[in-house]
């Protein structure tokens, strides 16, 4: 390298004494800005990877993606209550989305008759698998819709409406397993 190039360097830049194809190497430290980008990049990527897959505190991407695809199947659900059949009641009761809305409609209007565990009370047992009134889905709709005024339980179709019965179904059949097809 000829002293002729390293005066004519501005103050501070050091070259290397070799030389490769006519290029010379820069011997300079990183700029801080581009140190605190990777030490940065160093320290998110250790983070996320202990949040994400060490703590398991956040969710995968499998588990948001069931969550989500839980939600659309609800939406599709809610707008079928004109179609409802067993089927679709017995699906809906495995959804935790309409089995929480049941449960919340449940501890406000029955809970006081069936128990809070579904044990029964003033009202009959609803967790065991002796039904008065059918125990398929669509019966136990029914026995909510119509009551059953004879034995003190009032209609409940004009003061729930189609989808709150269908949640409440949904929550009471959760507590039952669906018939072996």
């Amino acid at each position: 390298m000829s002293d002729i190039k390293k005066e004519n360097l501005p103050p501070g830049v050091v070259l290397r004494d070799h030389v490769y194809d006519g290029i010379y190497e820069y011997d300079q430290k990183l700029p801080n800005w581009w140190l605190y980008t990777l030490y940065g990049a160093i320290i998110f990527t250790v983070l996320y990877w202990f949040y994400f897959f060490s703590t398991q505190v956040g969710k995968s991407d499998e588990q948001r993606l069931t969550s989500l695809l839980q939600e659309v199947r609800a939406i599709q659900m809610a707008n079928s209550m004109d179609d409802l059949t067993d089927d679709l009641l017995w699906e809906m009761s495995r959804n935790p989305q309409w089995v929480e809305a049941g449960r919340k409609t449940f501890m406000t209007n029955c809970a006081t008759c069936h128990g809070h565990n579904l044990e029964g009370g003033i009202g009959v047992k609803l967790s065991d698998d002796e039904w008065l009134h059918g125990g398929n889905p669509l019966a136990v709709r029914h026995t909510i819709t119509n009551g059953v005024l004879e034995k003190g339980m009032q209609n409940w179709g004009p003061v729930l409406g189609d989808k709150k019965i269908a949640e409440l179904t949904a929550f009471i059949m959760s507590h039952h397993q669906p018939p072996a097809q």
